[in-house]
């Protein structure tokens, strides 16, 4: 009986009992399960909870559909209001259950806004209201298009027909793209052939995902430069830009800057192999409101540096470097001048310099041998004692670093090192390294407190005569102020 009563109570009462963010979770929850039921399986459902969550949980049950169903058809009474009935046994008054098309808008479009395309255009079919907001332009200014080969790629794809109909109806609203394929080439030409319509669109940010190599690297040249084109020309407003891994050229580079050098803050182009460290220097040139830039390191270069540290350009927030070598000795790598190091950081000294390393022991000769502003360091393979050396000697702004593997050599002096020079380190994590129990306190007391993270593979720590792998636990907890304990597995 009390359950029946909870369920009968009006809609009019849900605002009192719950906050609209509840009541748009509810309805979220509810609309999902809602058009993934069949309307062949729908039947009556029993609820045994007494929660007053169901007044809203109960939207979603099929026997309510029924209802909803039957108010649409219904004629309304004579009086101009419905019948008050009253549940045997209760002062509830029932009421007919509204019509889910006089649902509040914004609700209807908060809740709309966290379904996926699909289960939107269901929702859609709903009533006239709920289709008219569908075609809501604040729906269509952030969207990702998925495109993939279900012969290939498991991950599910973006319905043909939907993308014409975005195309056709909802170009000029879009602001927000992005486009994530698969690694087949069929998938990246698609993508392309979208944003080759795109003629009428104001896209702020862009950006071009492939799930996994090669993708828009197969492309042929001309067609991704000719798309992409066409969204830097028709945009005038792009914001952000993130096309890793892609054929863009210098030619395109310049077309971006003729069009929208006034509103550039962020491009993220790292294996990018047709762009020449002129084609970026284009853009350090005249886009001066450049916030964020990430880029491979045969891109960087001392003009590069020297021309996001002019005057006219705003304060960098934050440089991305890949440092990357796919043929062992085969790659040559230059070295900055730490004057033009020293000229970023007086302009922007809040600047946040990101490398990430992807070479062999050999390859790290031109590196770290003058003082390098760098603040996040990430070695992805092996990388020497010497080199870790260097880093405690000549990085002082470092902030957080992460060595995936090291020879068999303990690296206490190393960490201790870096402990006493880098007094901003508040993040490191040590992978296939090793560190003595004694050298890994030693290290920990230096920091002095300031470790917010601190992951270390168990099997890197070596037992000595001072500690063992319970007294460690305690005393690194002591000198952290924290509970510590090693990690059974890498978490970075």
């Amino acid at each position: 009986m009390e359950t029946t009563r909870q369920i009968n109570v009006s809609c009019s009462h849900m605002d009192r009992l719950l906050s609209t963010e509840l009541i748009i979770k509810q309805l979220l929850l509810s609309c999902v399960t809602l058009l993934s039921v069949s309307s062949s399986a729908l039947s009556s459902c029993s609820h045994g909870s007494e929660s007053p969550l169901l007044l809203l949980t109960c939207f979603s049950q099929s026997s309510i559909m029924k209802r909803v169903r039957s108010s649409l058809k219904s004629k309304p009474h004579p009086g101009g209001r419905a019948k008050r009935q009253r549940c045997a046994g209760s002062n509830y008054p029932l009421c007919p259950p509204e019509d889910w098309g006089n649902l509040p808008h914004h609700i209807v479009l908060q809740i709309f806004q966290h379904l996926s395309l699909i289960d939107r255009a269901r929702a859609s079919s709903v009533c006239r209201c709920w289709n008219d907001i569908f075609h809501t332009p604040d729906l269509w200014r952030r969207f990702e298009f998925e495109l993939n080969q279900p012969a290939t790629s498991y991950l599910r794809s973006t319905h043909p027909d939907l993308i014409q109909q975005i195309i056709k109806k909802h170009a000029q609203h879009l602001q927000y793209v992005s486009f994530k394929v698969d690694s087949c080439t069929e998938s990246a030409e698609a993508a392309c052939d979208i944003l080759s319509q795109l003629v009428n669109c104001t896209i702020k940010t862009l950006g071009l995902i492939s799930t996994a190599r090669p993708s828009f690297m197969d492309v042929s040249h001309a067609h991704f430069v000719s798309a992409l084109t066409v969204v830097f020309v028709n945009s005038k407003s792009l914001s952000s830009i993130k096309i890793d891994d892609t054929p863009v050229d210098d030619p395109s580079l310049k077309v971006l800057v003729a069009n929208n050098s006034d509103t550039l803050k962020l491009l993220k182009m790292s294996s990018c192999p047709h762009v020449s460290p002129a084609g970026i220097l284009c853009v350090a040139d005249h886009c001066h409101g450049l916030r964020e830039l990430a880029l491979n390191y045969h891109l960087l270069s001392d003009e590069l540096l020297l021309a996001l540290s002019s005057e006219k350009h705003v304060h960098l927030e934050h440089l991305r470097i890949d440092v990357v070598s796919e043929n062992p000795g085969q790659t040559h790598f230059h070295t900055i001048k730490r004057t033009s190091w020293e000229a970023l950081v007086r302009h922007s000294p809040k600047v946040n310099i990101v490398m990430y390393f992807f070479l062999y022991e050999e390859e790290f000769e031109p590196f770290f041998r003058e003082e390098t502003p760098v603040t996040h360091l990430y070695f992805g393979r092996a990388v020497s004692k010497e080199m870790l050396g260097r880093i405690g000697l000549n990085c002082p702004r470092l902030v957080e670093l992460v060595v995936c593997a090291n020879g068999l050599e303990p690296l206490d002096e190393e960490l201790i090192r870096i402990a006493e020079r880098c007094k901003s380190l508040t993040a490191i994590g040590l992978g296939e390294c090793e560190v003595t129990c004694t050298g890994f306190v030693e290290f920990v007391k230096r920091c002095e407190g300031r470790l917010t993270q601190l992951s270390i593979m168990e099997e890197v720590l070596i037992p000595d005569s001072s500690y063992n792998m319970e007294q460690i636990h305690n005393e690194v907890s002591k000198h952290l102020g924290r509970i510590w304990f090693p990690d059974m597995m890498p978490t970075w």
